[in-house]
């Protein structure tokens, strides 16, 4: 019987590259949140499903490339830091723009929304790559909200703190039928 000879450990060694794509926006700075909605506004407003872009920039506000990082559902989109950050790691960004739709064309942030750009702005502060701003665009893309503009992004945790326990009050303060003497 031969013996087998036993194959030493192998590890698969792997590259990352960016890939560009041919340029799709604005070699402008984006120093303003109209800057952002001009660039990008109509077409995320045409969407019919949530979707997250994250536009990495340079030193001066110049863009340096846009990803589309998340395609959701009528009224969500999951994001992952991980994802979100990845094309700006690879851009050598400095800061980033958050900017998604409502296709619903209710541009007020959600507590989802809220919470998840405070746990992207923790990562980035992690990393070295700053969140700049978050900016919400949809219906006719005449209007945008823009987490900067409503002073949100210094004082997030506790916006989201006071929203949850808005949204308790509400449902503790809310008649259940059957405590009317009716039934259900």
């Amino acid at each position: 019987m031969l013996e087998e000879k036993e194959q030493p450990f192998k590890l698969d060694r792997v590259s990352i590259r960016l890939v560009k794509d041919a340029p799709l926006y604005s070699d402008k700075p984006m120093n303003h949140p109209m800057a952002v909605v001009e660039a990008l506004g109509k077409e995320l407003c045409e969407m019919d499903r949530e979707v997250m872009c994250v536009i990495n920039m340079k030193t001066n506000s110049v863009p340096i490339n846009c990803s589309i990082v998340s395609m959701g559902t009528l009224n969500a989109s999951l994001v992952s830091p991980r994802e979100l950050f990845k094309s700006g790691i690879l851009s050598n960004a400095a800061s980033v723009l958050l900017v998604h739709n409502h296709p619903s064309g209710n541009l007020e942030p959600s507590i989802s929304d809220l919470q998840l750009t405070e746990r992207l702005k923790q990562a980035g502060d992690i990393i070295g790559i700053e969140v700049l701003d978050h900016i919400i665009v949809g219906g006719d893309n005449t209007r945008y909200f823009s987490f900067c503009e409503q002073l949100i992004m210094p004082g997030l945790k506790q916006l989201i703190e006071s929203r949850q326990r808005q949204s308790k009050d509400n449902i503790t303060q809310m008649p259940v039928a059957a405590e009317r003497g009716r039934s259900i």
